[in-house]
């Protein structure tokens, strides 16, 4: 016999809750005239542009380094690459990964030096890392306004000076993973979900691994580690150089799913809707895992498409930005004050 119980307590009400109401707005969609088709085509691009920067979550968590608000360091890496790709004029798949192999040498200094001074601050690491995160997009800023860079679709036209606030990618590596792979189909983006399950399988491993294993065991249990002989600081550091590394790469995909790259004050906020859906999936401070990661994603994802999009076509007005960044920032308000997480699903 099914113990309904048992499985509610093993999803856990809010995603239960949410979940439900995400499998609502899709039942009333064609009622008000929005194809499912669109509907899953929207949730699934989404959810593609998005993954991995979520994913990028999953070794600070691991390692007992806290919440990753320091996001935008990785970011920031990410976007350098992504500049310093399109400066030297490469298209195509060489541009794309040129713009990730640019990236990490930035992502991992940013996460080193990151690393330390959270090595520092043991206890308070989310304060701290949301303090520096706005510090490194601030300080970005000016450095987009001094960089050398020179292409005229990069820096203001009629004589201004630094980069635009925004930049195509289109003539570079726009939708470029779909090209790459061959597979062009319109309900999903079919390269950017391969190269998330890629990744997402690659770090289920890691975390297999006497590495992960010892990042884990920090995470849980940092004195019972330490007497195996484990070095707490510098586990920390490299799950905080892999999450930094892991969220240049998210941005680097979505960027090329976008079609722009977004400069000065866009990677201000990038943090918290990751930790809110992290958080919506079941994952706690110290604890998650790839499912985590997946679930939440999707469900908060979902949420911000389809609410909009119903609300817009029953009230029949645009109030779909308005009603975006209520959903949005509901969901991350009502995800930051249950921090402690859900179940923990394996």
């Amino acid at each position: 016999m099914i113990d309904g119980k048992k499985i509610i307590d093993s999803i856990g009400w809010p995603r239960l809750i949410i979940g439900l109401f995400l499998l609502s707005t899709y039942c009333v969609a064609p009622f008000v005239g929005i194809p499912l088709f669109v509907a899953f085509r929207d949730t699934f691009t989404r959810f593609g542009m998005n993954a991995i920067l979520v994913l990028s979550l999953m070794p600070m968590i691991e390692a007992g380094a806290g919440l990753n608000f320091g996001m935008p360091l990785g970011v920031e890496a990410g976007l350098l690459g992504a500049l310093i790709s399109i400066q030297l004029g490469l298209t195509g798949g060489i541009g794309f990964f040129a713009a990730i192999l640019f990236a990490i040498p930035f992502a991992i200094l940013f996460g080193w030096f990151y690393g330390l001074i959270l090595n520092r601050v043991k206890g308070g690491e989310m304060m701290i890392a949301t303090y520096i995160g706005f510090s490194m997009v601030s300080f970005m800023c000016m450095m987009f306004l001094l960089l050398p860079f020179t292409r005229p679709d990069m820096i203001w036209a009629y004589g201004g000076e630094g980069l635009r606030t925004t930049i195509s990618v289109e003539r570079y590596w726009q939708k470029i993973l779909d090209d790459l792979i061959g597979i062009h189909w319109e309900l999903l983006p079919v390269g950017e979900i391969l190269l998330f399950a890629v990744v997402a399988f690659g770090m289920w491993i890691f975390f297999r691994t006497r590495t992960g294993l010892s990042m884990s065991a920090v995470g849980k249990n940092p004195k019972f580690a330490q007497a195996t002989g484990v070095s707490i600081n510098r586990v920390r550091i490299q799950s905080v150089i892999i999450s930094t590394v892991l969220a240049a790469l998210g941005i680097i995909i979505y960027q090329q799913s976008f079609g722009f790259i977004q400069l000065y004050l866009a990677p201000f906020n990038m943090a918290f809707p990751a930790i809110a859906a992290i958080l919506i999936g079941g994952a706690s401070v110290n604890k998650v895992t790839v499912w985590h990661v997946l679930i939440g994603t999707f469900l908060f994802q979902g949420i911000l498409t389809m609410t909009p999009t119903v609300v817009n076509a029953v009230i029949q007005t645009d109030m779909s930005e308005t009603i975006r960044i209520i959903v949005s920032n509901g969901m991350i308000l009502y995800a930051l004050t249950r921090k402690g997480g859900g179940s923990h699903a394996k």
